[in-house]
């Protein structure tokens, strides 16, 4: 292969498409188990590869040189073939300061805790000391080895200011995990990086941000390594405002777009209209809600309550908005539940679709919404519970397309 990427899993990556808006070139996914990793880097069948968990030192034997920054660091993640002799890089150094500074946190004079022990943890720490922070904290799940544990962390360091995430805990499939730490502890915190990328916003994040902290997960990082790695791959300079376009194409392909809103509101319409122009999948949580269980909704709630029916609504939407580019129409009590939110959040854009009451029409089908007066007060029930979970509101027009069209303007602008 030309180009590509070499890991023990590569199911989350999102490196193919970036480097194909980098540069067009050949670029591949290779997963190489350990016991292959030997066999491949000693054929040298590649002109470049970036390199991640769990090989950013293991390939370290196989180069002819380092340069500096990948010295001071110990970890590796580009390597390049010159006449077949290998040169190692970490392009993550210059990813994670470009991260700093497209989220607006500074490192200067900060306490600083670095969730992890492997090679992004030691990144991260370099980093953390040529941008100037005061102290730097390493955290693990046991102490020792210049590491306190998380508990340490707490009562030892609760006067810390930033805290960087290098662990791959919350990355998919396990997106619903979070490191054992508890930011309510810090009382000066007033930064969160997450080197996590898939998904686009960890639950590490969304506490931070919901807690007014400036918080950013690590799409950017891995976005600006990728730049800094095409330049040495192929020995160009490439302009720094590209890694701003490709970051908002990135995102806005791989970022889900949710719909909520009372029932008959519009929103299964609507959605298949924007998948369809959009060129996307569409689902309806109730109706794979129906398909997993064989019951119609109001066969659910007879047997089961209207708990027991929001109980598999939460797993089907944790399952959905696990998934990235797609189109999503929710029920119209998704939103009751704090953890529904949070798993919208974190890959999706959620827009509300509110319909006037007066114009919603009462179904048979959906157990809360069966009546006019049922719909009247579900609606004032719940309206602000919709706007304060929405990232935008779209007031329906006649017409299905025409409001497909809507929601497919505030989602790309």
């Amino acid at each position: 292969m030309q180009y590509g990427c070499i890991a023990k899993k590569l199911g989350h990556s999102f490196s193919a498409e970036i480097h194909e808006r980098i540069g067009g070139y050949d670029y591949r996914l290779c997963e190489v188990p350990e016991d292959g990793l030997d066999l491949f880097m000693r054929s040298r069948d590649f002109l470049g590869i970036n390199v991640t968990i769990p090989y950013k030192k293991d390939v370290i034997p196989y180069l002819y040189e380092m340069n500096d920054v990948a010295r001071r660091i110990g970890s590796v993640n580009t390597v390049v073939n010159r006449g077949g002799r290998l040169y190692g890089y970490n392009t993550d150094y210059f990813g994670m300061i470009s991260l700093c500074e497209h989220a607006g946190i500074s490192l200067d004079g900060k306490k600083v805790l670095v969730l992890g022990t492997g090679g992004t943890s030691v990144t991260a720490q370099v980093v953390a000391k040529d941008l100037g922070a005061r102290e730097v904290i390493v955290v693990s799940r046991h102490s020792g080895s210049g590491a306190v544990d998380y508990g340490e962390a707490k009562n030892l360091h609760g006067d810390a200011e930033i805290i960087i995430n290098t662990t791959p805990v919350g990355m998919y499939p396990d997106n619903y995990a979070a490191p054992a730490i508890d930011i309510s502890a810090f009382p000066r915190l007033e930064g969160v990086l997450d080197a996590v990328f898939n998904p686009l916003r960890t639950n590490l994040v969304l506490e931070a941000k919901s807690r007014g902290i400036k918080a950013e997960g690590g799409l950017w990082m891995l976005v600006a390594q990728a730049v800094y790695a095409s330049e040495i791959f192929r020995d160009v300079s490439i302009p720094k405002s590209e890694i701003g376009r490709i970051f908002g194409e990135i995102l806005n392909m791989k970022e889900n777009i949710v719909l909520t809103g009372m029932p008959a509101s519009g929103k299964t319409s609507a959605g298949r209209f924007a998948a369809q122009k959009l060129g996307r999948e569409f689902v309806d949580t109730d109706d794979e809600i129906v398909r997993r269980t064989g019951k119609e909704i109001t066969e659910i709630f007879a047997e089961s309550g209207e708990k027991g029916f929001r109980d598999i609504e939460t797993e089907v939407i944790f399952d959905v908005c696990r998934r990235s580019g797609i189109v999503i129409s929710t029920g119209g009590g998704a939103i009751l539940r704090d953890k529904n939110i949070s798993a919208m959040r974190q890959n999706c854009k959620v827009f509300f679709l509110d319909r006037d009451p007066d114009r919603l029409t009462p179904t048979s089908d959906r157990p809360t919404a069966s009546s006019k007066e049922d719909i009247l007060k579900r609606y004032s029930e719940r309206h602000e519970r919709y706007l304060s979970t929405a990232d935008e509101v779209i007031k329906p027009l006649d017409g299905a397309e025409k409001n497909a069209d809507l929601i497919i303007e505030r989602f790309t602008k």
